[in-house]
């Protein structure tokens, strides 16, 4: 393939080229040959011009990524080739499980699109006494589906294996009645208040590596009552400070996941 058409579906990473991946429904995905429709169909030949003779990954959610072959382009549909498969690395231990006090609604779609992107396993919206809803009624349906088509595109774009969960919205008070059964959670509880030490000593003094989860709490930008931080204490889970300065909440959640991937190799 020459000339800057054959490029198209491909990235160029470093010098190599990088196949592009999209996300597909389970059930769309076949052997052999088979036609693309649909939402699907219109993404790849009207926005991202794939064409026949191009190659690219089609990504199901089930940890792997099937190399297909675009063989003809109709008006509706996209006859490909399924080519071969490969496994996609998987999220390593411990999972990392961000709840958060429900922002105004777009900032929770960017924080939901970055955490994709860095590795969380699971975002967990939550009411909290200082967040922006503070009723479960206030989160439509529709703004669910939102979020899932957020968390599929940003699973396209950086090639990850799984989709990443959302849970259910539910009060702060609720979450922490039944927060580790298990015993092998690490809660984390950043605060914007006075602090015991900072989030990089925390992690140096606890044992890790006995956990299958860390999950860290995020307040609202009003940060958490008096009777929330009681709570989490009751829990063993003393404040930790970010700095001096007092962060937004989608600043504080990627400050976060940053520190947490660098400090535990993830």
């Amino acid at each position: 393939m020459d000339g800057p058409s054959a490029k198209r579906g491909m990235a160029l990473l470093g010098g190599a080229v990088a196949l592009r991946r999209f996300w597909i429904e389970k059930e769309e995905l076949k052997e052999g040959v088979f036609s693309l429709t649909g939402e699907l169909f219109h993404h790849l030949v009207d926005v991202c011009r794939i064409g026949e003779g191009h190659e690219f990954e089609l990504l199901p959610g089930d940890g792997s990524a099937y190399l297909v072959k675009a063989l003809a382009v109709g008006k509706k549909e996209l006859q490909v080739e399924s080519l071969s498969v490969r496994p996609l690395p998987a999220l390593p231990r411990p999972y990392v499980h961000l709840y958060v006090s429900v922002p105004r609604l777009p900032k929770l779609d960017g924080i939901l699109e970055k955490s994709v992107e860095l590795g969380v396993k699971k975002v967990t919206p939550f009411l909290s006494d200082f967040s922006f809803l503070r009723k479960e009624s206030e989160i439509s349906s529709n703004r669910k589906v939102r979020w899932e088509k957020i968390v599929k595109g940003a699973t396209r774009q950086c090639g990850r294996g799984d989709l990443m969960e959302i849970g259910e919205v539910e009060p702060l008070s609720r979450i922490l009645s039944a927060f580790n059964r298990s015993g092998r959670t690490l809660g984390l509880f950043p605060f914007e208040g006075e602090g015991s030490m900072t989030l990089k000593q925390s992690l140096r003094s606890l044992k890790v590596q006995d956990v299958d989860e860390v999950a860290v709490f995020v307040g609202s930008e009003g940060g958490f009552s008096v009777k929330e931080v009681k709570r989490f204490q009751e829990l063993g889970m003393e404040p930790l400070t970010l700095g001096d300065q007092v962060l937004r909440v989608e600043t504080a959640c990627l400050a976060l996941v940053s520190i947490l991937k660098y400090e535990l190799n993830l």
